[in-house]
């Protein structure tokens, strides 16, 4: 038979086919097999992660797993190269010296990546290889026993290595507390905008008034601050009320979201787009002219409440929350006024109330993580809630994907990771940023993971032999 260009394999087959052979000892691993391989990863950085920095020439361990020190690299090329533009006449004269500059920082990032293979790809590849049988028995043991002794201990693990992985540097305790808070301002946003159809822009006056909810109630209660006067109650009982500040921070923005929701029953599309981003503006406006919570100036002195655990402990119970709201009868209400609100309403389904309740439930958790927000950074300001926090939150929900918990969760922590890589890059990363979300959305138009059910139980299913045997 003459082979022929019909019969020969494009690039795509090519690359499909190496990725299945690389990806093969891997298939039946499960998700405790990843997760104990990332266990030793991140042992293995806490002990041995600075001296095999050192020795690649890196005076500190990676923050972002090497990807900022690339970005940085990146950013002192471009600088300099533009300073280099800036004197046409003397490019021939400082070319050699660009040149050897260059060649210096570039031969910095061998070593970051021989310690990314090192400390992770390598130890996170070989513990799930190797422990493919122990895993799918402990996996298959515990969940046939309780499912959701199988789902705490999995929860458990991600924890803890989430715990060992950010006590190398207050850097990435910053950055993780964030993505989780992230994570829950996305899924609410994802509730409206993706669920029930809706297109909002109201989502940072929703997380401001949780915000500065849950911040009056800390430091008005527990802080001598000089815009809330002296505290009423000792600092020691802050840590258990927070709970209840977070809840009051909610409970407002809900309040507030019924000035969104009334409207919806009547707008859609562009219409309401205006509403909300005029709910937005609004907001922002109060807290700039009250001058009893800091006026422009901000309210900080917040008490060190959110840490990790804390916002752990809220993500976890805000994505079980919301996945089973939209997996509920009024989830599926909510598809119903997304396909179609006048075959919905024709179906006896009550849209008014499905469509108050969703804006009530996103804006309840929405103001949850703005609480959350607050504490983490411990200060607010109202510019924080404009067009800027707008447009990330929109570019979480839809890079990530619609009607997906999934695609909320990768397109926060995407988003999120993507815009700490790039702060070497300082103003340059708006450039570059958007352009990568104008590739994705080409290709994926509705997002990474759209569409999906999100059910935590399957995924720690034991994977299977072929014969059916764990």
């Amino acid at each position: 038979m003459a082979v022929t260009s019909d019969t020969l394999p494009t690039n795509r087959e090519r690359v499909g086919t190496l990725a299945a052979r690389i990806s093969e000892p891997f298939v039946l691993v499960p998700i405790l097999g990843w997760l104990v391989g990332a266990l030793v990863a991140v042992l293995l950085e806490q002990f041995i992660g600075l001296p095999i920095a050192r020795a690649f020439g890196m005076v500190r361990i990676p923050a972002l797993f090497g990807i900022l020190i690339f970005f940085e690299i990146l950013s002192e090329i471009f600088v300099a190269f533009v300073e280099l533009l800036q004197v046409p006449s003397m490019i021939l004269m400082q070319l050699p010296d660009f040149l050897l500059f260059t060649l210096e920082n570039l031969a910095k990032l061998p070593g970051v990546i021989l310690y990314v293979l090192l400390i992770y790809i390598l130890p996170i590849s070989l513990v799930a290889r190797l422990t493919v049988s122990p895993s799918n028995w402990v996996a298959g043991k515990l969940f046939n026993f309780r499912s959701w002794l199988s789902v705490l201990l999995h929860i458990a693990l991600m924890y803890l290595i989430l715990h060992i992985w950010t006590d190398v540097t207050d850097y990435r305790l910053l950055v993780a507390r964030l993505i989780l808070v992230s994570v829950i301002i996305t899924l609410s946003l994802n509730v409206i905008n993706g669920y029930m159809g809706e297109f909002s822009c109201s989502h940072p006056g929703f997380i401001a008034l949780g915000a500065y909810g849950a911040s009056v109630f800390t430091v008005g209660l527990f802080v001598n601050d000089n815009v809330l006067g002296t505290a009423l109650l000792p600092e020691t009982l802050a840590r258990f009320m927070f709970p209840i500040g977070l809840i009051l921070g909610g409970l407002i923005a809900s309040l507030g979201a019924i000035l969104v929701a009334i409207p919806s029953f009547n707008t859609r599309g562009d219409y309401l787009a205006i509403i909300s981003l005029a709910f937005m503006f609004m907001v922002k406006s109060l807290f700039e002219n009250l001058e009893v919570f800091g006026g422009p100036r901000g309210l900080g002195g917040q008490p060190d409440l959110a840490t990790l655990p804390t916002v752990f402990f809220w993500t976890i119970v805000g994505i079980w929350i919301m996945n089973n709201f939209v997996r509920s009868t009024l989830g599926k209400a909510l598809n119903a006024v997304r396909d179609g609100e006048t075959a919905a309403d024709a179906m006896t389904v009550n849209t008014r109330r499905t469509k108050f309740t969703a804006f009530l439930f996103g804006a309840f958790w929405a103001g949850v993580a703005g609480g959350l927000f607050a504490h983490v950074i411990r200060y607010v300001n109202p510019g924080t809630f404009g067009l800027q926090m707008l447009a990330e939150v929109l570019a979480m929900v839809y890079f990530g994907g619609l009607n997906s918990v999934q695609g909320s969760i990768v397109g926060a922590t995407s988003i999120q990771l993507l815009g700490e890589a790039l702060r070497p890059l300082e103003i340059y990363k708006w450039l570059v940023i958007p352009l990568l979300l104008i590739i994705v959305m080409i290709r994926r138009p509705t997002g990474l993971i759209s569409f999906t059910k999100f059910d935590f139980t399957s995924l720690i299913k034991p994977k299977k032999e072929p014969g059916g045997e764990v």
